[in-house]
């Protein structure tokens, strides 16, 4: 069964074709500038496992629909398609940011389905009006294959009430819905899901720390199986410090600085998104170059590094007092998958919570799950790569099974 899963953003798209029956992907591709004079596909077939072929073209992109149609036609090509048509496609799932309170889990879309993910625009205005341009473009394209939602907010849904409300007056939540939501919800369930596999235990019966680390960076806590906290909120802002996201602050800073500095409320947003986190700090959001810096003696790269690990630290303490008795703690994403250095400095001296790395299993990266544990570690310590197109294609395929 092949499933086409689809993220589309307000001025990219990017797809995976998947076989369904081997559990891997065949075709990849992202489509870039959207709108814009001039565009550019890149697409990737997979022929063997560990082999890519790959082609790049530029042209115009007016909209999305003419985005899709142009990837399609690449996976049916004779030379870059890895299919013979596009009946060929069998379902689609679709990554959806923001599901509510409304759409609490994948769901096959409808009109019904498609009003409140339109509703639910106010509490995702970046992202969920352009997922849904892409749903609009699919439904056009591939009116034979049913279609799936699959929300990043779904695994986070477990949280109980005092987790997700936040200390404010509480008619804002009753009038707007202003609570904790959660982001990065296919990556986390994934890696429980894999997790679980691997220490050969039922996905209920574990409990884990996720750490999905990269320039968006979250955490959560998994009580046998089940999100019970996590570090995103209403918006993707809060929570750990990012590549150029603040995470958590004092809120009352925002107000000092419009005052002290006569910023709006638009300019505010651009610093706490996009000129603070490591890149506020140090001047650069790539971990690598903040590595790089660091070891040339550069202290504002080490500053930068250090207060990117105390968060993460902080928040595994907390974590601790509401998962129980802990199984593992995963990272994941590309610096949880890829840098030992801070893997390392997140799990230093933590023998005393029975969390013990196994330095010589932790070095470098990690392209494929590996446990880096050491022998008397109590608690499991895994990097598993995270796969969220797997994950988004198994929930379109579980969502389509339960419906005959």
């Amino acid at each position: 069964m092949y499933v086409f899963v689809i993220n589309s953003g307000s001025s990219s798209l990017k797809y995976q074709l998947l076989d369904m029956d081997k559990r891997q992907a065949v075709a990849s591709g992202v489509v870039e500038r959207i709108g814009e004079t001039m565009g550019r596909i890149t697409h990737k077939k997979y022929p063997g496992q560990q082999n890519e072929a790959k082609t790049s073209m530029d042209m115009p992109f007016p909209d999305h629909r003419v985005a899709m149609d142009q990837a399609v036609a690449l996976l049916v090509h004779p030379e870059h398609g890895v299919i013979a048509s596009r009946d060929a496609i069998q379902a689609i799932g679709h990554r959806v940011v923001q599901g509510g309170e409304t759409l609490v889990q994948s769901t096959r879309i409808t009109p019904e389905v498609i009003a409140q993910i339109r509703a639910n625009f106010q509490l995702s205005p970046l992202h969920n009006p352009a997922n849904l341009v892409g749903i609009e473009a699919a439904l056009e394209l591939f009116p034979h294959a049913p279609q799936v939602a699959v929300f990043d907010t779904e695994f986070h849904q477990t949280m109980p009430p005092a987790a997700y409300l936040y200390p404010i007056p509480y008619h804002f939540y009753e009038e707007m819905r202003v609570r904790r939501y959660g982001f990065h919800g296919t990556s986390h369930r994934y890696v429980t899901r894999e997790a679980a596999r691997l220490m050969g235990k039922p996905m209920d019966a574990v409990n884990l720390v996720t750490l999905h680390l990269g320039n968006g960076c979250s955490m959560a806590a998994v009580r046998q199986g089940r999100c019970v906290d996590t570090t995103m909120g209403m918006t993707p802002l809060s929570g750990l410090m990012m590549g150029t996201r603040s995470g958590d602050i004092d809120p009352a800073i925002v107000f000092f600085l419009m005052k002290e500095k006569g910023y709006n409320v638009d300019q505010m947003d651009a610093i706490l998104n996009k000129e603070s986190g490591l890149k506020g700090i140090c001047g650069k959001n790539d971990m690598r170059d903040i590595h790089e810096a660091a070891a040339a003696g550069d202290e504002r790269a080490r500053l930068a590094l250090e207060m990117f690990v105390g968060r993460i630290r902080k928040f595994l303490g907390a974590y601790l007092t509401v998962t129980g008795p802990l199984d593992a703690i995963v990272f994941t994403a590309g610096i949880g998958e890829n840098d030992d250095i801070v893997r390392r400095m997140v799990c230093q001296d933590l023998e005393h919570l029975g969390i013990v790395l196994d330095e010589a299993a932790n070095a470098g990266r990690k392209g494929a799950a590996t446990a880096v544990h050491a022998p008397t570690s109590r608690v499991q310590i895994w990097v598993i790569p995270t796969n969220e197109e797997l994950e988004i294609a198994q929930a379109t395929v579980a969502v389509l099974e339960n419906s005959l």
